[in-house]
């Protein structure tokens, strides 16, 4: 009897529990807010659904919904109701052909469960014109889309860049050569006069105190290299440390100068520790900077009190040897200025030689299939019968009358082209639409075996073919014709093999052509071509 009541109540607690977990299973509502549109017009499809505040939902995404296509895709309304939420998501949706429509079962995750939504019917009407009322006009022609503009932005560019470049330069010497209003020159009556003046006012400026040990150091040791080269006349401002030293020794011994090497060693070290500063980065401490400060300071006097009155002979020496130091930096100037002039006016001619070549690669190559593939594509409708059609670059109208002799054109009622790029270039493209003047049924394979040999004519060589049977995700059969061969390009004449795939259609006594061609071995060129390719849509003409 006990085990009787055991199971009823396991009975009874397992049918409450299932009931609980089908109340808790979340539903999705399903609705559109019209049965019935115009051709092209917009419906929209809603789903909602409540769920916990930690679930995790995921919304269908796509292009289409089966026949019907998603124009524009909603953000997610959220409203929370206490510990739930409720979610809403909106679609955008229409159909260009009249008919009757089924928004089909659309999988909505919830929690990784697979909810499916209802399916719902809408009705797409034609648009009906009274040809009493209304009059009726011809087709209008396609109008011609204007090129790539890229090859003139970067020739416009070179130029404007170049021509900026060139101004630059001018406006430089221009300025260099303007007198500059010199400040009111300090004479004074000596060497050692000059250095113990500039000391001071070196101890004016606050370097230290701004922390600009560096330029404290080259100041000091400028002002102790100016010195000794107006006083014992060798090229101090020139030298090394090492150079500058040797430089002194010899000075010393010929002009009979009592200094000691306890002089040259305080000279050099402190010449050593401007180099590690300015060189090095080393940053010495606050007593050793005075005591450099200190000992340039006394070397001066030393050397200054350690020269010989100079003679008559000695005085013109000293002449001509500053006459030909000005002589030499006035010559080092001009090198200087010239080298900057020669400098400046190859860089304009190298920056005006890139965007000129840039421009004139644009022309004959193309962009790169990296660069095409990374842009911003279009999608749209060429020829009669019309192909529809995504590229990265609009495909401008060709003359067909220097594409194909006359009597080629003879048998054709209309025909248009329209393409991207060269043969031979990084990548191209072609759109091709012809209809007959008479009921013909164009075999597609011997129709592929005429366009190869139009691309031997125009020079391709060793051109390797395979075919098969392809057809559009509209479901119309075509051909595809695909291989690889070698192409001059227009420009540089040179052989490159290229990739092709050719694919032809016929429908309504009419052909419709797509040819595909990139660079062999081009990853992106590939990536490019499966894009174009599986973007086609031709419709069956009733």
């Amino acid at each position: 009897m006990k085990h009787i009541k055991l199971h009823k109540y396991f009975t009874i607690f397992m049918l409450l529990a299932a009931a609980t977990l089908f109340a808790q299973q979340p539903k999705v509502e399903t609705s559109i807010d019209s049965t019935r549109i115009k051709i092209g017009s917009q419906f929209n499809l809603t789903l909602k659904t409540t769920v916990d505040i930690a679930a995790k939902v995921n919304f269908p995404e796509g292009k289409n919904f089966g026949q019907l296509e998603v124009l524009e895709s909603y953000p997610v309304d959220t409203v929370r109701k206490g510990a739930m939420y409720e979610l809403v998501k909106k679609y955008g949706l229409t159909q260009f052909d009249s008919g009757r429509y089924v928004v089909p079962q659309l999988p909505v995750f919830i929690n990784n469960t697979n909810i499916k939504t209802d399916s719902l019917t809408i009705e797409v009407t034609p648009v009906a014109v009274d040809t009493l009322q209304q009059k009726m006009y011809d087709i209008k022609d396609v109008a011609t889309a204007s090129g790539s503009n890229s090859f003139w932005i970067w020739l416009l560019a070179g130029i404007v860049v170049a021509a900026a470049i060139a101004f630059g330069v001018w406006w430089f010497i221009k300025k260099r050569k303007k007198p500059e209003v010199k400040e009111e020159e300090v004479h004074y009556t000596s060497p050692i006069e000059k250095a113990t003046t500039q000391l001071k006012a070196l101890e004016s400026k606050s370097l230290l105190q701004k922390g600009a040990v560096k330029d404290y150091y080259s100041e000091l040791t400028d002002i102790a290299r100016t010195y000794i080269e107006e006083a014992i006349h060798i090229p101090a401002m020139e030298s090394t440390t090492g150079e500058l030293i040797d430089a002194m020794r010899n000075a010393v011994r010929r002009k009979n100068m009592k200094l000691t090497q306890e002089t040259f060693e305080e000279l050099e070290k402190v010449l050593r520790n401007a180099d590690m500063v300015k060189f090095a980065k080393v940053r010495p401490v606050d007593f050793e900077i005075a005591e450099d400060r200190s000992r340039i300071e006394k070397t001066i006097v030393k050397i200054d009190q350690s020269i010989p009155e100079e003679k008559e002979e000695d005085e013109e020496h000293t002449l001509s040897w500053l006459e030909a130091q000005r002589k030499k930096e006035a010559i080092q100037k001009r090198k200087k200025k010239r080298i900057i002039i020669i400098v400046a006016a190859a860089l304009v001619l190298l920056t005006g030689l890139f965007f000129v070549g840039r421009a004139i690669a644009l022309k004959a190559y193309g962009e790169s299939s990296e660069q095409l593939l990374a842009g911003e594509w279009i999608k749209s409708a060429y020829g009669s019968p019309p192909i529809v059609i995504e590229t990265p670059k609009v495909l401008i109208r060709q003359d067909v009358e220097k594409l194909y002799p006359e009597n080629a054109m003879a048998i054709y009622k209309e025909m248009q082209v329209f393409s991207y790029g060269t043969l031979g270039g990084h990548f191209s493209v072609s759109v091709s639409t012809m209809r007959y003047k008479q009921e013909i049924d164009p075999d597609l394979a011997r129709t592929a075996e005429g366009y190869i040999q139009v691309m031997e004519a125009a020079g391709s060589r060793d051109i390797i073919v395979k075919t098969e049977e392809f057809a559009t995700p509209g479901g119309l059969q075509g051909l595809r014709a695909y291989g690889n061969m070698a192409t001059p390009h227009p420009v540089t004449k040179q052989m490159q093999r290229m990739y092709y795939e050719l694919l032809f259609f016929k429908q309504e006594n009419g052909l419709q052509i797509v040819s595909i061609m990139y660079r062999e071995g081009d990853e992106y060129g590939a990536q490019v071509l499966d894009r174009v390719k599986n973007s086609i849509e031709i419709y069956k003409l009733n």
